[in-house]
Order: structure tokens, then C-alpha cells, then sequence
């Protein structure tokens, strides 16, 4: 593992104009003075700001990684709220990932393509959105998102309350959701509350929506999967995560679950794992990971690689 890591290099704003209408706002970091290992494009959760991600593209980049973050259409620098009020929690998927990943895949040389989705960025890997030509990609804290899963009473209650009450009736009455003043992140688009409103009612999460495709998206993915949770995490349980990771029947997936003593910290939860106190434990664990993909990134192009490994001790 690396220590004592020199700071990173250069960076530089990105702006891509998604096709559908609107930009994507985010940050390129490029390591110094050396040619990259690889790219690495890390998707947002949902309603997360971009600002969360910068000590681990920092981290990337001081070790031999183009890291690239960004802000979903109307959240964050990515546009107002407002006016991105119409886009749904798909659209981001289908329409955000992907731009930024096509985007990438040209502009630094020959070198192997990677990704890491976060909550909502891990569903869209998983979806197989922005996922083509990757030497491999990361899911941390991707879960199916049925509130009924939540197994802590009250804080299930508690996502309940936002989810079904009060996020879809700001959202109706104002057109956006205030993230900043009731805890959830960033605002965001009324359209996307209303749909992740929807699809916490169910089940399976989006699997149940019978206007998506999710199930036979999962299984055409392909290629190396790392799915990431945390002992600690009140929403994305082992068992959830293992219900989007048991959907990627083609793709070949190890599952890792860490605890606080695993990466030396009092808490992870669902959004720490981003945090800087864990770059000398778990975000080195993680980077031996990708390295290791970047490493065989030429035996990824092989379409014959298509079998499921067994699930590995957690």
C-alpha cells in the first residue's frame, strides 16, 4: 500500500452538454508530471454534492489516476433545480452517467477505463449506464432502497416520513426539494423526488417499475464488479446490496463489507466512506483493487469473460 502520497498535480473544470438538455458541471484531476494509470469517473448519490468526493479524487490522482467528479442536471453547479425540475432519477442514470463516461473514454490516451458509483451512481453501473469498455467498477452503499428493508424502526420511519410525505409535497408545491434545509443534500428536482418516492414503495426498488428494463439490464453487465457496504450503514444492508449484486448474472462480483474497526474510524455509515480519515485503510484496500484491474485491463475486451464468481467470505 502507498503512504505519504505527493499532492496531486493539476485540475481543471469540465462542463458536457447532455443531449436530452442541460450541462454536467464537475472537476478532472490529473496526476504530476506522469502518464495516467487509468481513469476513474466516480458517479454521485443522489442529491450528494461533489465536494464530498474531492479528498478521494485527490487521493486518485496523487496515485497515477485522471479522476473525474461531477453534480447530476440540477443539483449542485450542474444547473437550478428549477429548471431541471421535470428530470427523474432515471434520467441521471441513463442520461448524466454515460455522457460523462463517454466523455472520458477518449480524452487521455490508451489507458484502462474505470468507474466507482456511489448509492444512485452504483445503480446505474449496475444498469449497465456508462459501464462499456470499463476495465472494472465499484459500487459503494448501492442497495435496493425499499424503505421496508430499513431494519431500525425509527430511522425507518424517519426515511418514510421524508420519502412519502414530506419530499413529494415540497416537491409538488414548490417544484424542487430544499435538500439543504431538511438534511438531505442538495436540492433537487421535484420529478426525482417523486420517483424515488415511488420506488421506495416497492419491493424490489426500480426491478418492480414495470416502465424500466432493470432486470435484463443487470444481466447483460459484464466484467469485474467490487459491490462495497458497511456494518454500519442504516440503509444499504449486506442483504440489500445483495439484491442489485444478485441481479449481475453475467458479470463477475466480489462483495466486500467493512466496519468503523476496519478502517480505523468510529463511523461509516452510508456516506463516510468518502471521508479522508480512511485513505490510509480502506481507500488503499480499494485502490489495490482497481490497480489490479488496471493491470489486466486488456483481458476485460475479452466478451468471453462472462461467468459469476462464488461470493467470497465477508
Amino acid at each position: 500500500m502507498r503512504s505519504d502520497l505527493p499532492a496531486p498535480e493539476s485540475s481543471e473544470g469540465l462542463r458536457i452538454q447532455i443531449p436530452a438538455g442541460g450541462w454536467v458541471v464537475g472537476t478532472v484531476r490529473k496526476p504530476a508530471d506522469e502518464t495516467p494509470r487509468g481513469v476513474v469517473v466516480i458517479h454521485p448519490a443522489t442529491a450528494v454534492p461533489e465536494r464530498l468526493y474531492t479528498g478521494f479524487a485527490e487521493f486518485l490522482a496523487a496515485s497515477g489516476y485522471v479522476a473525474i467528479t461531477y453534480d447530476y442536471r440540477g443539483t449542485g453547479r450542474s444547473g437550478s433545480t428549477r429548471e431541471h425540475r421535470g428530470l427523474r432519477m432515471r434520467d441521471w442514470m441513463s442520461d448524466d452517467v454515460p455522457a460523462v463516461a463517454a466523455w472520458a473514454r477518449p480524452r487521455f490516451g490508451d489507458v484502462p477505463q474505470l468507474a466507482i458509483g456511489h448509492s444512485i451512481g452504483g445503480h446505474a453501473l449496475a444498469l449497465g449506464n456508462g459501464s462499456r469498455g470499463l476495465a472494472g467498477f465499484v459500487t459503494v452503499a448501492s442497495h435496493v432502497a425499499a424503505t421496508s428493508t430499513i431494519p431500525d424502526r425509527a430511522e425507518r420511519a424517519r426515511v418514510r416520513l421524508i420519502l412519502r410525505a414530506l419530499g413529494p409535497a415540497t416537491a409538488r408545491m414548490l417544484g424542487y426539494v430544499p435538500g439543504r434545509r431538511t438534511g438531505l443534500g442538495e436540492d433537487m428536482p421535484a420529478a426525482a423526488m417523486l420517483e424515488w418516492s415511488r420506488w421506495s414503495t416497492m419491493p424490489h426498488y426500480f426491478f418492480d417499475d414495470p416502465t424500466m428494463t432493470a432486470v435484463a439490464d443487470a444481466a447483460r453487465v459484464t466484467g469485474d464488479v467490487l459491490a462495497v457496504g458497511f456494518t454500519d450503514d442504516p440503509w444499504a444492508t449486506p442483504a440489500q446490496i445483495d439484491a442489485i449484486t444478485d441481479r449481475l448474472t453475467s458479470a463477475r462480483v466480489e462483495r466486500r463489507t467493512w466496519s468503523p474497526a476496519d478502517g480505523g474510524v468510529d463511523a461509516i455509515g452510508h456516506m463516510g466512506f468518502f471521508r479522508r480519515g480512511l485513505r490510509d485503510t480502506l481507500w488503499s484496500e480499494l485502490l489495490a483493487w482497481l490497480d489490479a484491474r488496471a493491470g489486466a485491463a486488456p483481458a476485460q475486451e475479452d466478451g468471453n469473460v462472462r461467468f459469476r464468481a462464488r461470493k467470497p467470505r465477508r
